[in-house]
């Protein structure tokens, strides 16, 4: 049963604006953590159940649902690419050997004896996620096809943005030159099949917007998972307008406000772990019953994004406008792939990219929220083995299994 007098999000934000105003930084540290989630593509706000667990217990249940699952734990080979502002950008990647078997991470193999004929998948990850949130696709195809899995700058095991140190703002076009960068190290050569999601989709998007010639000459296949060509500015998470437009004159604001206090505000994050799993399951998923070790694996994939990282980033996603860009995709083929009930990126952005290629696949999700390669996995991969197929990455017949299902359908 919900908690009518649980503040809404238009009290906290102004509770953070307010704490921010008056130099209140431990205040703000836990007022606003609850809006650094709405940056970091997961929450913007909803009346929180009252909690009638101990703090201890849940602790503990976080503890045994961190160990029961073992998301998160595939590695491949790794490599560093430095981005052109010197960033090292961390990848791996999975090999697939002459006996159908996939390479050891530590085994050495020169990309000279690979087949360059043989497609290799780049898979692109969502804001404040890591490479590690393509879990079950990258479990389903290792030893079908060769991937590479990579962190965007500042994310998971790359290194924080050079440029970023230096004061430069982060733009979806710096993205796509680091993907550029990736490619270059991991994929010199052959064919590319691009899979993006959320913000790896616009990443995608970028690069095509700077390399056209990339695309045309190396890309084969393309899915867009849970993305947007632009206007975010105009997303309201599911909020009353009235509502939203008082969270966005606030939120740049108090992020660019606790992204300099970041060390404060981690410890207002730890203070608020409970809150912010609720934010996050109701802004990730859009099923009933998500498995619960999957819904804390998310958890920690949100929480490993430092807030000064979500207050970098989040002003790229205001100015991100690559629809022209689309029409560089046109001529191959094009999955386009949302859950209905994606707050972050609705579905409506989704059906808007497979408008402007109409050649291309497009698939709404029942009960599937933005994490929708995490909460249906099987049908993400299903789709994306489908993709590999008709262009030739994988035989028709390949064995590329579902790795499982993570939740029911909405009640």
């Amino acid at each position: 049963m919900s908690d009518s007098s649980a503040p809404s999000v238009v009290e906290v934000a102004a509770e953070a604006a307010t704490a921010v105003a008056a130099g209140n930084w431990r205040r703000a540290g836990v007022a606003g953590a609850a809006i650094g989630v709405v940056a970091a593509g997961a929450a913007a706000g909803v009346a929180i159940e009252r909690l009638t667990v101990g703090r201890g217990l849940r602790k503990k249940a976080r503890l045994a649902l961190d160990s029961a699952g073992p998301y998160g734990a595939l590695r491949g080979m790794p490599g560093r690419a430095p981005a052109d502002d010197g960033t090292e950008i961390y990848y791996e990647v999975d090999e697939v050997e002459p006996d159908g078997g996939t390479s050891a991470p530590r085994k050495r193999r020169l990309f000279g004896r690979r087949d360059p004929a043989a497609v290799t998948v780049v898979f692109s990850h969502g804001y404040c996620l890591s490479q590690d949130s393509w879990h079950f696709q990258r479990a389903a195809l290792r030893g079908v096809v060769r991937t590479v899995h990579w962190d965007q700058r500042s994310h998971g095991r790359s290194a924080r943005g050079a440029g970023q140190a230096q004061g430069v703002a982060v733009t979806i076009d710096q993205l796509g030159r680091d993907l550029k960068a990736v490619i270059a190290a991991a994929a010199p050569e052959g064919p590319l099949v691009l899979v993006g999601h959320s913000m790896g989709g616009m990443t995608m998007m970028a690069l095509a917007d700077q390399y056209p010639e990339l695309i045309r000459e190396r890309v084969v296949g393309v899915a867009f998972v849970g993305t947007s060509s632009g206007h975010l500015g105009e997303v309201n998470f599911g909020l009353p307008v009235a509502g939203m437009n008082a969270v966005r004159r606030v939120l740049p604001r108090v992020l660019n406000a606790l992204g300099a206090q970041a060390e404060i505000v981690e410890r207002g994050r730890r203070a608020t772990a409970d809150l912010f799993a609720g934010l996050i399951k109701r802004y990730s998923f859009g099923s009933k019953d998500v498995d619960p070790a999957v819904a804390r694996f998310a958890e920690r994939l949100i929480e490993g994004t430092p807030i000064d990282v979500v207050a970098e980033f989040y002003p790229a996603f205001l100015d991100h406008d690559k629809t022209q860009a689309l029409q560089i995709f046109a001529e191959v083929p094009v999955l386009v792939l949302a859950g209905d009930k994606d707050l972050v990126t609705p579905s409506e952005h989704s059906e808007g990219i497979a408008d402007l290629l109409p050649d291309s696949e497009l698939v709404i999700v029942p009960d599937a929220g933005h994490l929708v390669m995490l909460e249906h996995p099987e049908v993400v991969t299903d789709r994306l083995a489908d993709l590999l197929a008709r262009v030739g990455a994988v035989p028709a017949a390949a064995n590329v299994g579902s790795y499982g299902t993570t939740a029911q359908p909405g009640r």
